[in-house]
């Protein structure tokens, strides 16, 4: 059904991950109107080849809603898809498609960037019993939605990366979108981060003196995405909540509580112990390297006294994460 209530239901058909055609419901279900969720009930769909031509014949169809555009059907070419579901918490700037590549087609339904979705659609897929095959990934603030996934039959998993590399990877994701507020017919695709992106634009990350007057003057809104960001991911429930020193211990506890934990520099542990926990025949995939632009400025953060006490509850909760990975991995 439509978030609208008054509004009739449309869809888009993509077969084989081209857009193939776009529908709106003509069949009434008398029960939906009758429980009230709908004043005509005209809700339903039946898609055949007559409304999309090659529907019959196509290994890969995938029915996204419209408006929103959230899968909602997925036929997967495999003919055994993995039962249950998986969640991948990103906790990088810059997701990590290798991984994506990999079990996109070995479940039913996959989900990614799950973080941009409403939160009312957000529990849908994490309790929906209809759900029996999917795999979710996204940057999300775990504490908030830990009550909707514990379960069973759903995986937590996570990549811990660098603090450093984290930051000198935010900093330059910020630069790179000067040129999207540059431009009046893009410019609000900046949204909220506009002062953040403005201030990185301002000073010389290579040069210590610039980079110690950027941290001094950080606007609002940078200094959220910049402050032990994985802390906040792990501990608090909304983007606005004050970061405060219990916060760290709360964040372990919920570390903690998470099937799988890996450590970037021990991406090939991660992976295999994941395809090894999902019966996943395939090679452990190569991820992509690091630019060698965020390692620099990366190394350049380290020695900066400014940065390192942006950074305290992530180094901690880092370095413990890549101790015991190093230490069961090597053993």
């Amino acid at each position: 059904m439509p978030d609208n209530p008054g509004a009739i239901s449309r869809v888009y058909v993509a077969l084989e991950g081209r857009r193939a055609a776009e529908l709106e419901a003509w069949l009434v279900d008398d029960a939906i109107r009758a429980q009230g969720w709908h004043p005509t009930g005209q809700c339903v769909f039946e898609i055949t080849d007559e409304q999309v031509p090659g529907l019959s014949a196509a290994r890969r169809i995938e029915i996204y809603d419209t408006d929103t555009n959230v899968l909602i059907y997925r036929r997967s070419p495999r003919p055994d898809p993995i039962r249950g579901k998986v969640l991948l918490v990103d906790t990088s700037i810059n997701s990590d498609s290798v991984l994506q590549a990999v079990l996109l087609d070995r479940f039913q339904q996959s989900y990614f960037g799950i973080g941009a979705l409403p939160d009312e659609v957000l529990r849908v897929v994490f309790e929906s019993p209809w759900l029996t095959s999917s795999f979710l990934s996204g940057a999300i603030s775990l504490a908030r939605y830990e009550g909707y996934i514990v379960s069973d039959n759903l995986l937590t998993t996570t990549l811990i990366h660098d603090p450093y590399v984290e930051m000198a990877s935010r900093l330059l994701w910020l630069r790179a979108r000067a040129s999207v507020l540059a431009d009046p017919a893009q410019v609000w695709r900046v949204g909220q981060i506009r002062d953040a992106v403005e201030a990185v634009t301002e000073y010389d990350f290579s040069d210590a003196r610039s980079l110690k007057r950027f941290f001094r003057m950080l606007p609002e809104t940078a200094y959220r995405m910049l402050y032990n960001p994985l802390t906040r991911q792990f501990s608090t429930k909304l983007p606005d909540d004050r970061l405060m020193p219990g916060h760290s211990i709360v964040a372990i506890e919920v570390l903690a509580r998470v099937g799988i934990v890996g450590h970037r520099d021990y991406f090939e542990a991660f992976a295999a112990t994941l395809f090894d926990r999902l019966g996943v025949d395939a090679p452990v995939p190569t991820p992509e390297p690091i630019p060698t632009e965020a390692l620099v400025l990366a190394d350049r953060l380290r020695g900066s006294k400014a940065a390192q006490e942006m950074l305290v509850f992530d180094v901690a909760m880092a370095d413990a994460v890549r101790d015991a990975v190093s230490k069961g991995w090597n053993s």
